[in-house]
């Protein structure tokens, strides 16, 4: 009988260990990231004030909102290596780094996207202006800076899904110059770590 119940216990607590590792490693991040209270959504096709940080052309401005401590941002980080090596001719692409809670260094940046020349961010406000409230987020701006995409890269963590490419889909479309694409929810609803602490 001790045996019964010394192994319901073990069981148990192996089922309680199993799903812990779950939430902590795959649930909890496909789940929406809530929006914060004081929150003041920026509708699409609202121009957007980026101050110094764009250089004034003709060309679409890409913004990656990233935070190097959320596991959401670091999935992503081959893929938008990837963006930034297909289309940086085309669209200048920019990284703006979400942490209060360290420092990084601009090379530091540079060096997880294998680009040394992409420009770097330490700027909250920049998430402000655009609507941003958790990392990752793609913001893409046309040539006028209008806001054009906001939201996710793919519904998957690690961006394989090429039927869900959404931040791609966007550039595609503005590049073309057809009608902005639409997407669902989940290619507009965020799920990341949300802002400011940058924690699931």
């Amino acid at each position: 009988m001790k045996k019964k119940i010394l192994l319901g216990l073990w069981f148990s607590l192996l089922l309680v260990a199993i799903a812990f590792l779950f939430w902590q490693n795959e649930y909890k991040y496909s789940l929406p990231t809530p929006i914060p209270k004081n929150y003041h959504d920026v509708a699409m096709g609202t121009k957007i004030d980026l101050g110094q940080c764009c250089v004034e052309d003709s060309k679409p401005v890409f913004i990656h909102f990233f935070n190097p401590d959320c596991p959401c941002s670091r999935f992503n980080v081959p893929h938008i290596s990837t963006l930034i090596k297909k289309y940086g001719d085309k669209i200048n692409f920019k990284i703006v780094v979400l942490n209060k809670q360290k420092n990084f260094t601009i090379e530091e940046i540079q060096k997880k996207f294998n680009s040394d020349d992409i420009p770097v961010f330490f700027d909250e406000e920049i998430a402000k202006k655009c609507g941003v409230f958790s990392t990752p987020q793609a913001v893409l701006l046309d040539g006028s800076h209008n806001l054009y995409y906001r939201g996710n890269y793919n519904k998957t963590r690690y961006c394989t899904n090429a039927d869900s490419n959404y931040a791609q889909m966007a550039i595609e479309s503005l590049l073309k110059k057809t009608n902005s694409p639409s997407f669902d929810a989940l290619a507009l609803r965020a799920y990341g770590c949300s802002l400011p602490k940058c924690n699931k």
